[in-house]
């Protein structure tokens, strides 16, 4: 785009925001009413204020009888009563948060969807028919058209198209075509694209949870039936949970009796009627810390009786229920003796037996259903899993049925809890003491399991009724209250006054007198006389529900009894100082005697309810008075000695007992108890009692204060439990301050403290319950459901004043000063200096807080009101104050630890000031009012300060405490957010404005990426609001603002300046990020910036935030795509305006997409699709060279390029790319189509270029991956070679071209990409409708986004056909056309493409002929593959297309040789490289075309139709081709035969033939046979060398195939020397884009790659002797770098590589039999892969042919003798396979020197045969002869096929003595060999040294020896033969010894021994061969001329010998 535009305003500064209201207020809409009205203000029902009923669980509400005259109790109970005050932003769920496109709402979107039809889809997976038997080769003579003719005029037509042939005018038809395009699309494009893979979107705000009653694991308990082995009395229970480790009490008791009726009448003179609720046999137990430390205890007593414990337990441990009858007359007595205890003493109770169950052993094994204790008891510590802190589930055991077996007996001295959990402790140990213990045997039968979510017929503790109850007549379940042991934050939600006191013991032992069998009375008074005892004692079971008193169980003649009982009272609502416990303690005496009374005194206490005006609980140790106390001792403590009262043990404490409460009215801190109690004093007249301090009203005020401040000292547990009231009564305290002896008292500073440290406090401790945004959510449920304005009732009379200030005339004259005095405590910075930017902002807000109006807190008009809180009505609530002015202004000035505390939890503040805004707008009923008035400007000026000190700290703390500053900064976003909804909008965008530049400034200074992700996070959340649209005023036409500010007018001024061209300057600001755009799309054009300069390639910092921006975006554009506001498309255009800029951004970031064309790109690819460079078969080079490119940048995006080299910067992520591209389609797909027209006109040719470009990579991008797709994708496999292979056709055939699309698509290679699999997350067990499901979406979505980029091709040709540019976009347009057919399309789709490409030809058709010569062949193959679809629609238009093609081109220049020639190629292309192509359905094709022909009129008298069925005739000739292809689909060699002889047919058509070379090395590299890859690509260079050096003669070019001898001697036959061979100047030949330099080049440079991947570097190196010339006369100093580095690496590897490499392995194959058709007697030299064994060739050929004709028809013959023919079976497939070597002449070894030279350009190979004179294979040495076979064929290896025709065989036979020299040169070889090699491998020395001197193959050399030169042989012949073998003797020798030597040194210690017996066995051997080898034979020797010595000229001549070598 034309950057000049963002001269102006850089984008990376903030623009002035449009003044929002203004705006509204001067352009009224036009438009009535409808979708369009709806988009301009936002819906007058938008915010709602509702009261939400409080559900609550019990059927009656919980609330006192009495205490409505206590003010903190009325306070609790509307505190727990009171409805929920909720604010509702009714289109809150049509934000971004709440997009339906990341949720399971997609699926319902997605319903309904017509399934489209793939191709791809419909294929078959195999072929099984293609085994049918071999044609031979030449079996049907390549021209026998008879036949070929005879099957075309057989087939059937498909349905022609109505009015193909008539001539309509190019608009009708485009207006046809675009009405079929636009009917029946999808609607919601994101809702067929799969949503982003992202953690919870950050703009999402979850409603937090309605504040309820705390709950643990709710464990429900049921007690079937306890039976002893006797009945003889009524026995009570009690059950209750015990932590062993706390050792606590951890709930309450549950009471209960499971006795008979007829047992419970022993009782009935003492039990009135029983209440239902005290008959519960089951119960509900909550346990909020599980552990492996809880047990379940169960208690049982019995009625009080004579004798201790051990007496009365005694019967039940004698007596065996089986003995009943025998026992009768025993146990009658003892039921007679019971029945006179229970009728005498039935209200007392004595302890009895007790047991325990292991909670969590039960719920851990829980699968047994029936469990004998024997088993709890017996191995309590074995059964134990896990430690003892590890947390446990309740929630989900199964149910367990529990029978308890064994009971202990309780004993009288250890009863206290002390001694319980020392038992507890004890049970878990393996040999417990409690076992040696006589158990009572017994049989509880209990069920434990999960408790249901909603239990029928529940009782609170507090005997309220849970629904549901239907019937309140049913046995009750009790929920058992819970004590955790440990602290559990919530708060309190219910009413509920419980106290329980717990008698522990107690001390007679000093007292005089007798008193044994003590019990305690316990009563709860409410005064002293004996009337005054409450009954409100819960009932035990089978009793009333409430008592007046209850006593302790006895324990029989103990003085000091040590008591278990707990006693539950319900507390009165409000206490006063008359209410106490009184203890009576009385001796029992369980005798009956005459004058003694049942019971007897014995002393008395007691405990004052409360003291200082607070409950008192905790552990008491109390004195006991022998007497009855005094008149009024109630109010006074036992502790004090009252006069005259005579006390047990000198008025020592001897009673323990502890008191606890749970009370949700009596917090039990002492702070806050004086808080609340200070804030209720304000209601009374002074002077006020607050315990024990009489409080004057002049120090109200300091303590008040100073109680407000101690806050932070109280425990944090009750301040959770009050969190609610307590924050009340802070807010109430801020906009109400009291008014005290005349002066108002402001605490706004103090409570705004106190509550930021209790907010952090909260936050800190309790960090676990709190939501992705750092919200504790008890804090966010108070703002959302509890917090609400105090409103007030002017009506109701009171003592105080208060005052509800306003600005009036009489203000107490204190303020003033009360005010500024405040304002200096609160804000210490602001005499002072400033210390800091931040300091400074403060202290000028603070002083500006000064001279304003003087007053804290500000309401509408002054009135004398009570202070206290009550409804009142909406009339008076214009007397409210206004909470959020004072916490603004309160925040504003603070400093310190406070502004910190603050800081820390904006969000809660924030939170609280907007919904006391909205509350205040509602109750005021302002909320229709206009923006603009709703706040006074001091508030709004707070709210500036603020924003801008918070965004001060954000930039400046961002890098010390990162985790603050992203609270901070979502907080902020968020309150930003809310106030768009209220406030004057226009100023909510001037605080964004003000964030914005201050991040702006710091990132500027300081290019950091955390920064820009907070602002990121920042902007998501403002533009969630759910009217963003509006927000954006979607409906302004770009002109300048109604009233600018000055700053804007002047640029605004300036516009004209923008414009790149001179057009209508609002279309290009609509599109560009123009100042205009910026200013009036506010939050649009800050998004769209935010993109832009992030996705700048320049801004490399910001690359890792490319997702994160790019989801904004798309999570706006699927918002609004799915949101029912926005359905209209009128609508949607105007939505889609919004982000037209985004098409330029776009745009300009498309070099760094990421390139979907290129198939498996290595980006996010896995190490298996990732290639390394050194094996990636495409080099960039050549891609380069191939696309016609000579520099990477000459277009301004070239796909398929390498990514490195055209891409500088880092590239995308495949799914960012792709979330990217659909927010593009989107766009286009709903923007108003005439604007865009308009636009595209505007564009400079490179820009419609990079547009065009745009498009095609939106086609690969949204490509269909396919059913068969996804389900591998579900088994997850991956195929490397195809990755090649695709690497390879991108190369060879063209990067931009289309054939090799076509290659990529027929070749059904898996048509996903590594970087989709990443996308999303792969489950690999997706049902088969999932998958199914899945591929119907990804159908859908590839053929909506195709169908858009046709729109948008549509717009642009309107755009540009009225330009002269159109032919440069034609061109491109063409080619994205072409694209799209390549891809995998619909049938839907295709329909549509072909109609537009019909439209486009009859246009344009001097484009498509003349310029476009190259994209016309790809039409020509794009329509021909698609002639040759299965499905019949596609065929049908493709051959319309193609008909058409001819006729067009026929009319152009009568003679379409030009398609003719692209046909026939394209063809040729399509058969050789498609493995599932149907001939039969092309055969249609062809003859509909001809159909077509027929039926033309208007050609009919010219030559055309006779070329029409000419050239259909020709490819019906190249399709007979094929269908012997597919028959030899599964036989590599025969295919590639085939394919040879097709190419060999076009030796006169030079680009058919390289059609077919291209083809050959196709298939060649996707078996990985390299080499012969290389040789196809060499023999094509060398092919288009030929034609080249024909049409032009540049030196620097290669002479023709002479030029590539060196790199094989194959090439010369492409020497176009024959007479028949065409010029290359005729039409239509040569035209391809190979026979160029540039296609030399690129074919050369893949053969060099694919030369280098088979490891035969000396080729490279010729290849690129060739290719250095032509890059050296270009000056390409580029591309020669790159070449000799290559050449480095080559000659590197040779080096590097020397000894380890290996080429081929090779065998020569016969054919034997009449069933191989033309292969019977055929030889062939077959070309392996190094290393193959003979075995496994043989196995392949046995087991391929076997499949063909069966496996009883094809034999392997084993030998390599010559076969004769007559004795093989006739009717059988016999296949002869013998391993060969290369052979080389002696001479021709001189030029072979190096394992590759004996490797490379082979010709000729031999294979021995051993034999014997008499016929066998095998005999004694002397007999041994050997054949040698020397095959020669015809042509040389490599080659470009793997086997070739042997043409000559020779046969040179050896006699034994030669056989026996060459075994010996041979050992003789290896000897050497193994001593001199570097580095020295001893055990291989060892080897060889063993198998020549070794004891064992002494006979080996020893026997050859002793056998061929024990005699010097008759035969003159052999002389020379028999002296070969004796030198080679003596060679052998010495190398043996040298071997030795070598040895020696090589060898450890341990190998000594082992030397000296090598050295031993070697001088044997010499000794025996020193006599064979020094016998010469003499004929060998001839005199030669005497030499005479100078020395002794007389002495004798000396004649020397020499040996006469002949050999």
């Amino acid at each position: 785009m034309g950057s000049s535009v963002y001269t102006m305003v850089p984008l990376t500064e903030a623009v002035e925001p449009v003044d929002f209201e203004e705006y509204l207020r001067t352009h009224p809409p036009i438009i009535e009413s409808g979708p369009l009205r709806d988009l301009i203000e936002f819906p007058p029902d938008d915010i709602e204020v509702v009261c939400t009923p409080r559900e609550c669980r019990t059927v009656g509400q919980a609330v006192p009888e009495e205490g409505h005259n206590d003010a903190h109790v009325r306070d609790c109970v509307r505190s727990y009563t009171e409805d929920w005050n909720v604010v509702n932003r009714r289109y809150h769920k049509l934000g971004t948060g709440f997009n339906p496109n990341t949720l399971d709402k997609q699926k319902e979107r997605q319903k309904g969807l017509p399934k489209q039809v793939f191709e791809a889809d419909e294929m078959p997976d195999g072929s099984d028919d293609l085994k049918r038997r071999s044609i031979s080769i030449d079996e049907t003579p390549r021209g026998s058209w008879a036949c070929s003719i005879f099957d075309l005029k057989n087939s059937v037509p498909d349905a022609l198209l109505p009015h193909l042939l008539d001539r309509a005018p190019n608009e009708e038809i485009d207006r046809h075509n675009e009405e079929h395009r636009k009917s029946n699309r999808h609607r919601e494009l994101f809702a067929l694209h799969p949503a982003l893979e992202e953690e919870e979107p950050i703009e999402r705000h979850c409603v937090p949870d309605v504040p309820k009653e705390h709950f643990g694991q709710r464990l429900l308990v049921k007690c079937l039936s306890l039976k002893f082995e006797i009945e003889i009395e009524p026995i009570f229970a009690s059950l209750a949970l015990y932590d062993v480790k706390e050792k606590k009490k951890i709930s309450e008791n549950f009471l209960f009796d499971l006795n008979s009726e007829q047992t419970k009448g022993m009782l009935r003179s003492h039990i009135q009627t029983a209440a239902i609720s005290t008959l519960a046999r089951s119960a509900i137990f909550s346990i909020t810390y599980p552990s492996q430390d809880v047990f379940l205890v169960i208690q049982l007593e019995k009625v009080l009786q004579q004798g201790d414990i051990g007496e009365c337990a005694e019967p039940y441990m004698v007596f065996k229920e089986s003995d009943t009858a025998k026992n009768k007359e025993k146990l009658d007595k003892l039921r007679s003796q019971s029945e006179q205890f229970c009728t005498r003493l039935g209200r007392y109770r004595m302890p009895f037996a007790w047991t325990a169950i292991h909670l969590m052993n039960i719920v851990n094994s829980a699968g047994s259903l029936e469990r004998d204790t024997e088993l709890e008891m017996g191995l309590p510590g074995q059964n134990r899993t896990t430690s003892g802190d590890e947390s446990c589930s309740l929630s989900s055991f199964r149910p367990a049925t529990l029978t308890v077996t064994n009971f202990f007996k309780q004993e009288g001295d250890r009863l206290s809890d002390e001694d319980l959990y020392k038992f507890l402790a004890d049970m878990r140990r393996p040999s417990s003491v409690l076992r040696r213990l006589r158990p009572i045997t017994a049989q509880l039968k209990i069920d434990i399991s999960p408790a249901p979510e909603n239990p029928h017929y529940c009782l609170t503790p507090d005997l309220q009724q849970v629904k549901p109850n239907p019937d309140s007549r049913v046995r009750p379940t009790r929920e058992i209250l819970e004590f955790p042991p440990r602290d559990v934050y919530v708060p309190n939600t219910t009413y509920r006054n419980l106290l329980y006191v717990n008698p522990h013991s107690l001390n007679f032992a000093n007292r005089q007198g007798s008193a044994r069998n003590i019990t305690v009375k316990v009563q709860f008074m409410n005064g002293e006389d004996p009337n005054n005892a409450m009954p409100v004692i819960f009932g035990k079971s089978s009793c009333a529900d409430y008592a007046k008193e209850a006593y302790t169980a006895v324990v029989y003649h103990n003085r000091s009894p040590d008591f278990h009982d707990e006693v539950k009272i319900k507390l009165p609502a409000s206490l006063t100082d008359h209410h106490h416990i009184l203890f009576t303690f009385y001796h029992v005496s369980c005798q009956q005697k005459q004058n003694t009374p049942l019971e007897t005194p014995v002393g008395y206490t007691w405990i004052p309810m409360l003291q200082n005006g607070r409950l008192r609980t905790g552990n008491f140790c109390l004195p006991v008075s022998l007497e009855k106390p005094p008149q009024s001792y109630s109010v006074l403590s036992p502790d004090v000695p009252l006069p005259g009262m005579k006390w047990v043990d000198n008025h020592r404490g001897v009673f323990n007992v502890e008191v606890t409460s749970v009370s949700t009215v009596h917090t039990q801190d002492q702070y806050l108890d004086k808080f609340f109690a200070l804030v209720h004093a304000l209601d009374h007249m002074f002077p006020v009692r607050i315990g024990d301090m009489r409080i004057m009203e002049n120090n109200l005020e300091e303590e008040l204060k100073s109680s407000i401040a101690a806050l932070n000292s109280s425990q944090l547990e009750p301040i959770v439990r009050f969190l609610h009231l307590l924050l009340d009564k802070l807010v109430l305290l801020v906009v109400r301050p009291p008014v005290i002896s005349g002066q108002i008292v402001n605490l706004g500073q103090a409570s705004f403290e106190v509550m930021a440290s209790i907010v952090n406090r909260l936050h800190k401790y309790l960090d676990t319950s709190q939501d992705m945004h750092g919200r504790n959510s008890l804090l966010s449920s108070y703002v959302y459901y509890v917090f609400r304005l105090p409103n007030m009732d002017p009506n109701s009379p009171s003592p105080v004043h208060y005052a509800t200030m306003a600005r009036s005339a009489q203000r107490p004259a204190s303020l003033n000063l009360n005010r500024s005095r405040s304002l200096s405590n609160s804000n210490p910075d602001i005499s002072g200096t400033p210390t800091s930017p931040d300091d400074e902002v403060r202290s000028i807000i603070g002083s500006k807080g000064l001279d304003r109006s003087n007053s804290w807190v500000h309401t509408m008009r002054c009135k004398s009101t009570p202070w206290r809180s009550s409804h009142g009505s909406a009339s008076d609530t214009d007397t409210m104050q206004l909470f959020h002015e004072e916490l603004a202004l309160q925040w504003v000035v603070s400093s310190g630890i406070v502004r910190e505390g603050a800081l820390q939890q904006a969000w809660f503040f924030f939170e609280l000031m907007v919904k006391s805004i909205i509350h205040h707008l509602y109750f005021t009923e302002r909320l229709e009012s206009p923006r603009k008035n709703r706040f006074p400007e001091r508030f709004m000026d707070d709210i500036t300060a603020l924003v801008s000190t918070i965004a001060g700290d954000i930039v400046s703390r961002f890098q010390k405490d990162l985790e603050l500053v992203e609270r901070l900064n979502t907080s902020l976003a968020f309150f930003l957010n809310d106030l768009l909804s209220v406030m004057d909008r226009g100023f909510v965008f001037s605080l964004i404005k003000t964030y914005w530049k201050q991040v702006s400034t710091k990132l500027y200074m300081l290019q950091n990426p955390t920064l820009e992700s907070l602002r990121l996070d920042f902007l998501r959340i403002v533009c969630s609001h759910e009217h963003y649209v509006t927000l954006n005023l979607p409906c302004s036409l770009l002109t300048p603002p109604a009233s600018p500010s000055p700053s804007v007018s002047s640029a605004t001024s300036q516009s004209s300046g923008f414009s790149t061209h001179a057009q209508d300057q609002k279309i290009t600001n609509m599109f560009e990020l123009s100042v205009p755009f910026r200013e009036q799309h506010y939050l649009a054009g800050l998004v769209l910036t935010e993109l832009a300069v992030i996705l700048d390639p320049e801004g490399e910092a910001m690359f890792g935030l490319h997702k994160k921006v790019i989801s904004v975006v798309h999570n706006l554009l699927s918002s609004h795509d799915s949101d029912p506001r926005y359905a209209d498309p009128e609508v949607k255009a105007r939505v889609a305006m919004l982000y037209l800029p985004l098409i330029g951004i776009v745009m300009e970031t498309l070099p760094q997409l990421h390139d979907f064309t290129a198939q498996g790109s290595a980006d996010g690819a896995g190490g298996d699709e990732s290639v390394e460079d050194g094996n990636s078969m495409i080099s960039q080079t050549v891609a380069m060279a191939i696309a016609g490119t000579s520099s990477p940048m000459s277009r301004p995006s070239s796909f398929l390029l390498n990514p490195q080299a055209s891409r500088p910067h880092a590239t995308f992520s495949a799914e960012s790319s792709r979330s990217l591209l659909i927010c593009l389609l989107w766009v286009l797909k709903n923007a108003d189509q005439c604007v865009l027209q308009k636009w595209f006109t505007d564009l400079s040719v490179s820009q419609l270029n990079r547009l065009l470009d745009m498009l095609f990579l939106c086609v690969s991008c949204f490509e269909y991956k396919g059913k068969k797709a996804f389900e591998r994708m579900n088994s997850l496999t991956f195929k490397k070679s195809k990755d090649m292979r695709a690497k390879l056709e991108e190369a060879i055939l063209g990067s931009i071209g289309a054939r090799q699309e076509m290659v990529r698509r027929t070749g059904q290679r898996p048509f996903w990409r590594v970087s989709d699999l990443l996308s999303r997350p792969v489950s690999c067990d997706r049902t088969r409708a999932e998958l199914e499901h899945e591929a119907l979406i990804d159908g859908n979505l590839a053929t909506e986004a195709n169908l858009i980029i046709l729109d948008t091709l549509e717009i642009i040709v309107q755009a540009v056909s009225v330009t002269e540019s159109k032919e440069c976009i034609l061109g491109g347009m063409l080619k994205v056309l072409l694209h799209s057919m390549a891809c995998n399309q619909s049938a839907l789709y295709l329909q549509h493409c072909f109609a537009t490409q019909r439209a486009l030809v009859s246009k344009f058709p001097e484009l498509l002929f003349e310029e476009e010569t190259e994209q016309c062949a790809d039409l020509c193959l794009r329509l021909l593959r698609n002639c040759s679809s299965s499905i019949g629609t596609i065929r049908s238009h493709a051959s319309a297309s193609l008909y058409l093609l001819m006729r067009q081109n026929f009319e152009i220049g009568n003679n379409f040789a030009r398609v003719k020639m692209q046909a026939t190629m394209s063809l040729s292309s399509l058969v050789g490289t498609s493995q599932n192509f149907n001939e039969e359905f092309l055969r249609r094709s062809l003859k509909t075309i001809l159909t077509y022909g027929e039926e033309d009129l208007e050609l009919r008298e010219t030559t055309f139709p006779d070329q029409v069925q000419d050239l259909v005739f020709n490819l019906h000739m190249i399709l007979s081709d094929t269908v012997k292809m597919k028959e030899h689909q599964e036989d590599p060699e025969m295919l590639i035969d085939l394919m040879y002889r097709i190419a060999k047919g076009y030796q006169t058509s030079p680009d058919l033939r390289l059609t077919w070379m291209q083809n050959m090395a196709g298939k060649h590299s996707e078996r990985t046979n390299h080499a012969e890859a290389a040789q196809c690509l060499v023999h094509s260079a060398a092919l288009v060398a030929e034609y080249l050096s024909m049409l032009e003669d540049r030196k620097y070019l290669p002479v023709g195939c002479v030029t590539f001898q060196n790199v094989s001697s194959n090439v010369l036959e492409e020497s176009a020397v024959s007479d028949d061979v065409v010029s290359p100047d005729e039409e239509g030949i040569c035209s391809g884009k190979y026979f160029t330099e540039a296609g030399l080049v690129g074919l050369l440079d893949q053969a060099a790659s694919s030369f280098s991947l088979a490891g035969m570097y000396e080729a490279v190196n010729e290849v690129y002797k060739v290719l250095i010339p032509i890059h050296e006369a270009n000056r390409d100093t580029k591309k020669l770098a790159t070449i000799h580095g290559k050449l480095q690496e080559a000659f590197g590897k040779i080096v590097h590589q020397d000894g380890k490499r290996m080429f081929g392995t090779y065998f020569r194959v016969g054919f034997y039999g009449s069933k191989f058709g033309d292969l019977d007697e055929q030889e062939f030299v077959y070309k392996e892969p190094a290393i193959t064994k003979l075995a496994e060739v043989s196995h392949r050929l046995e087991g391929f042919y076997g499949e063909r004709y069966g496996e009883d028809q094809v034999e392997v013959i084993k030998d390599s003798n010559l076969v004769d023919k007559c004795k093989l079976d006739p009717n059988k497939a016999y296949v002869q396979i013998t391993y060969v070597e290369p052979y080389f002449d002696t001479y021709e070894m001189k030029d072979r020197i190096t394992y590759f030279d004996k490797n490379y350009n082979l010709r000729r190979f031999v294979y021995c045969t051993p034999f014997t004179l008499d016929g066998r294979a095998h005999g004694d040495l002397h007999d041994q002869f050997k054949r040698k076979t020397i095959l020669t064929t015809s042509h040389a290896f490599p080659y470009i096929k793997t086997r070739i025709n042997i043409i000559h065989k020779e046969e040179v036979s050896s006699m034994p003595i030669e056989v026996a020299i060459e075994d010996m040169q041979k050992k003789t070889q290896e000897l050497a060999f193994a001593t001199h090699q570097d580095p020295s491998d001893a055990k291989m020395l060892q080897m060889v040294l063993q198998g020549s001197v070794g004891t064992t193959v002494n006979q080996g050399p020893l026997e050859v020896a002793q056998v061929f030169l024990s005699e010097i042989p008759s035969d003159p012949k052999l002389y020379r033969h028999h002296n070969k073998l004796r030198l080679c003797f003596k060679d052998f020798t010495k190398r043996c010894e040298d071997a030795l030597r070598k040895n020696k040194s090589l060898i450890g210690p341990d190998q000594k021994e082992y030397q000296r017996e090598l050295e031993r066995n070697y001088h044997r051997l010499k000794e025996a061969l020193q006599p064979l080898i020094c016998r010469k034979i003499p004929q060998l020797y001839k005199p030669v001329l005497q030499v005479t010595s100078h020395r002794s000229p007389r002495g004798p001549s000396s004649v020397e010998y020499t040996q006469m070598k002949v050999f």
